[in-house]
């Protein structure tokens, strides 16, 4: 059995990839870490902090102790943090955006984006541009930030959160697909879907499904 360390900032990502582990990789063993104060304070920096980066590795250090096999971060917030702790382990360590990013340059080049959590909005839109810009693909992002929307969610309102997102979606819908940002916005899949007729990509299945093709191939 596979165990996965999942790294979470907030308690709102959680049923989201639990949800993805259970329908795409039942059979790894996941065990959750969980400091949800680190998006707390995170959104009182406007960019990601030495001392923030340092926080987030040993976390992701102690994840490593407990005999991790790959670790995913389920907050897009963090990225140079995670470039960080990918160098210093011998072990598959993904942030949460990078398959969805793979999948939606995959399937054109106007991309949309909806996010809800401000501070991620700059890191994952130079982890697009590098993606990009890597693989030589032309692609461009647009991307709106749903304003309340995750207030509501953390107060356990997922109606209001889902009709908010689906709401600004119109505004995308000459992309040719829709990626909803983070892991807690894919809870408003099925109602974006009702309101636009691109492709609409979230985040949890894809990372998990790297995540099972990084492990299993690590084993043989």
């Amino acid at each position: 059995m596979s165990r996965i360390v999942l790294l979470h900032a907030t308690p709102v990502a959680m049923a989201p990839i639990h949800t993805a582990f259970s329908e795409v990789w039942p059979e790894a063993e996941t065990v959750n870490l969980l400091d949800d104060g680190l998006s707390l304070d995170r959104a009182k920096e406007s960019t990601l902090s030495e001392g923030m980066i340092d926080r987030f590795v040993r976390l992701g250090r102690y994840g490593y102790e407990m005999q991790a096999q790959g670790i995913l971060v389920t907050c897009s917030a963090f990225g140079p943090a995670i470039d960080q702790l990918a160098q210093t382990l011998p072990i598959a360590v993904h942030k949460p955006n990078e398959a969805m990013f793979m999948e939606a340059v995959a399937q054109g080049k106007n991309i949309g984006m909806l996010a809800t959590f401000g501070p991620a909005v700059e890191t994952m839109t130079e982890e697009f541009n590098d993606y990009v810009a890597q693989h030589g693909s032309p692609a461009k992002l647009t991307t709106l930030l749903v304003a309340d929307a995750i207030d509501l969610l953390k107060k356990g309102d997922a109606e209001s959160h889902n009709r908010l997102v689906a709401a600004r979606a119109r505004e995308l819908k000459h992309c040719d697909v829709i990626m909803l940002a983070h892991f807690s916005t894919s809870r408003a899949a099925a109602s974006v879907r009702q309101l636009v007729d691109i492709p609409v990509l979230t985040a949890p299945h894809a990372a998990v499904k790297r995540m099972k093709a990084s492990v299993l191939a690590t084993k043989g």
